[in-house]
């Protein structure tokens, strides 16, 4: 399985700011149709700790995902989201060994 993830995990204060520049990021990528992208991101509030999320950014490859790392609108969505961030975010870099799927 050449899957990889990305876990994004930081603290903000504006979480709607977050969701805005995240939802703007994806139109515009998904609106010039080149390069790669991820495949699927889920954005999660800790329950247990009010400003703490995690955003997990799913890939086709390692390759992939850097690839799309490299690339100047990421950067710049990089950039926007840190002065959204309370602090530093933390990256937790996954190359997945195992993915399923339940059904009822």
């Amino acid at each position: 399985m050449a899957a990889f993830v990305q876990i994004i995990e930081y603290r903000t204060s504006k979480p709607d700011e977050v969701a805005a520049l995240t939802e703007e990021f994806r139109k515009a990528r998904e609106a010039a149709g080149e390069g790669e992208a991820p495949v699927r991101a889920t954005t999660g509030q800790d329950r247990d700790d009010p400003g703490h999320y995690l955003s997990i950014v799913e890939f086709a490859s390692y390759e992939a995902a850097m690839e799309n790392s490299n690339r100047a609108d990421t950067t710049e969505f990089a950039q926007k989201m840190m002065a959204l961030c309370d602090g530093e975010p933390t990256f937790h870099n996954l190359d997945v060994t195992q993915s399923m799927e339940y059904t009822r």
